[in-house]
């Protein structure tokens, strides 16, 4: 299950090895890459999920330098190690996630 988190939860959201999507709802690719993070977040238990609303949390989405969504941010312990801007396919996000485990 993929969580929505905030600025006031991220630090403690961000632990251990977490994809964070952000995403807007009006956005078409963020609806087309939603259901594909909610598929691996089934399949890959021992990785976190979770997504964040730019326009919700467009302070944290500057943190992070989100100029274009979606962005795909890939964390370590709360530090970021990778990010993919744009639609990804399954394979893709899958691969990106295992080259950090």
């Amino acid at each position: 299950m993929v969580k929505k988190i905030g600025k006031n939860d991220f630090k403690e959201a961000t632990k251990g090895l977490t994809l964070v999507d952000f995403y807007a709802d009006w956005c078409g690719p963020c609806r087309m890459v939603g259901p594909v993070v909610e598929d691996l977040s089934k399949s890959m238990t021992d990785v976190n999920f979770t997504k964040v609303d730019v326009d919700e949390e467009g302070e944290l989405a500057g943190l992070f330098g989100v100029r274009s969504i979606p962005t795909l941010i890939l964390f370590k312990d709360g530090t970021e190690v990778d990010r993919i801007v744009g639609f990804a396919p399954k394979q893709k996000l899958e691969s990106l996630i295992n080259s950090h485990k």
